[in-house]
C-alpha cells in the first residue's frame, strides 16, 4: 500500500491510487484519449510537432500495453477488396471488415467466419493453451514498464474482454440473438476467454511485472441504451466480468472499465462486478457524471463525461460552463474523479479549445 502525505503535492501515481481506492487525493486526476486525426491537426494549430500529448498536458496515467493477441487465427490479414477510399479484409478473428483509409472510425461489419456454435466448437480448443507467442516481445515490454514506473505516473495495462470479443469474433447480428436463443454457446465462449486471459496474464505478470492497474474496454451500450437487457447481462456476461476483476484484484490491481454508450442501467452490475472506476460516461448518450455520483457516491470512482459536442463548438464560454458544472459538483460532493472527454477527442475540437478546457479544470480541480 502506498503511504501518502496529504500535506505535500502528490505524484500522479499517488493521486490515481487514491482515486481508484474511491478516496480523495490532493486534486482530481487527468487523462485522455484522441482520435487518430486529432494530433496531426493540432500540430497545425500550435501543438509542438515533437510533443507527446501525455507529457505536454501532464496526464496522470500511462498505458504501457498488456494487450496480447486473443485472436482465433493469429497473423491473419487477408485482403478481399480495395479502393482509393477503403479496404475490405478478413482479420485474425475471422471477421470481414470494411475500413476507411486515412480516417478513424468503427469499421463496417461485413461478415464473420465464426457465426455458429458449431464453427465455434471447431476452433475453441486452440485458445485453451497458453502460447507465449501471443504475448509479443516480453523483454521489450519489461523495459517499457520499468521506464513508465520511473515517470511517477500511474501505469496501466489494457485489453478488451468478452463482450467486445463476442462482437469482434461472432458479430453483433449473431451473438446478440444467441444471448437469448443459445445461451450455453455464450457461456462457453466467455469461460474459454476467461481462462485464456487468466493463463496469459499470469505469464505476463510473472515475466514482465505488475502495472499499477488494469484498463478493460467493454462497450455495453449504444446511444439509446444497453445492447441487451440488464437481466441478460447479469446472467451471461457479468459473472465472467466479476471473475476477471477478481483475478486482477487478487494481484493487487484496481480495474477501470471503459464502456461506451448509455450504460446507466448497467451501473449497479458494474459496481457489483467490482470495477473500481467507470469511464467515459458518454454525455451524448445521456450519461451525466453528476447524477451518477449523486446516485452511487463512492461505490465507484469516475473518469470522463466532458461532452465533446460542447468542446467541438470551440466556444470558450460553453466549454468553460461544461467543465465547471461537472468539476465543481464532483469537488463539492467529494467524489473521486478524473477529467477525460466523454469518449475520445475528435479533430473538430481545436487545440486552443482543449488547452482552455484543461486550464479551467486545473484551476478548479483541487479538493478542499
Amino acid at each position: 500500500m502506498v503511504e501518502i502525505d496529504k500535506e505535500t503535492a502528490m505524484t500522479s501515481r499517488e493521486r490515481m491510487t487514491l482515486i481508484l481506492r474511491k478516496e480523495i487525493p490532493d486534486r482530481m486526476g487527468l487523462y485522455e484519449h484522441f482520435w487518430g486525426e486529432t494530433i496531426p491537426e493540432w500540430q497545425k494549430q500550435g501543438l509542438p510537432k515533437d510533443a507527446d500529448p501525455s507529457a505536454y498536458f501532464d496526464y496522470d496515467m500511462i498505458n504501457v500495453g498488456g494487450w496480447f493477441d486473443t485472436s482465433i487465427f493469429p497473423g491473419r490479414d487477408e485482403l478481399v477488396e480495395e479502393t482509393d477510399a477503403w479496404r475490405v479484409a478478413i482479420d485474425s478473428r475471422g471477421a470481414k471488415l470494411k475500413y476507411w483509409k486515412g480516417r478513424s472510425g468503427v469499421p463496417e461489419h461485413v461478415g464473420f467466419e465464426i457465426d455458429t456454435k458449431e464453427k465455434w466448437a471447431a476452433v475453441r480448443d486452440r485458445l485453451l493453451t497458453v502460447e507465449r507467442s501471443r504475448l509479443g516481445d516480453l523483454a521489450k515490454a519489461k523495459e517499457g514498464l520499468e521506464a513508465a514506473r520511473k515517470s511517477g505516473k500511474y501505469v496501466v495495462y489494457s485489453n478488451l474482454f468478452v463482450f467486445e470479443l463476442l462482437r469482434g469474433i461472432i458479430g453483433d447480428e449473431n451473438f446478440l440473438p444467441a444471448l437469448l436463443l443459445e445461451p450455453e454457446w455464450i457461456r462457453d465462449f466467455c469461460q474459454v476467454y476467461l481462462d485464456h486471459y487468466r493463463g496469459h496474464y499470469e505469464v505476463l505478470f510473472r515475466e514482465v511485472g505488475l502495472p499499477d492497474g488494469m484498463f478493460i474496454y467493454e462497450d455495453f451500450g449504444f446511444r439509446n441504451g444497453l445492447f441487451c437487457s440488464p437481466q441478460t447481462m447479469d446472467e451471461l456476461i457479468f459473472p465472467y466480468e466479476k471473475q476477471l476483476v477478481g483475478f486482477f484484484h487478487d494481484h493487487g490491481l484496481p480495474v477501470l472499465l471503459h464502456s461506451c454508450g448509455d450504460v446507466r442501467k448497467a451501473v449497479p452490475s458494474i459496481i457489483d462486478a467490482g470495477f473500481d472506476c467507470l469511464q467515459p460516461m458518454e454525455a451524448k448518450a445521456g450519461c451525466d457524471v453528476v447524477e451518477l455520483a449523486k446516485t452511487y457516491g463512492r461505490k465507484i470512482s469516475y473518469m470522463g463525461n466532458i461532452d465533446v459536442t460542447v468542446l467541438s463548438t470551440n466556444d470558450s464560454a460553453k466549454v468553460e460552463a461544461e467543465v465547471l458544472r461537472k468539476v465543481r459538483a464532483m469537488r463539492e460532493m467529494r467524489i473521486p474523479y478524473a477529467f477525460h472527454s466523454d469518449h475520445s477527442v475528435p479533430y473538430s475540437v481545436e487545440f486552443g479549445t482543449y488547452e482552455h478546457a484543461v486550464r479551467v479544470f486545473r484551476e478548479n480541480s483541487r479538493y478542499d
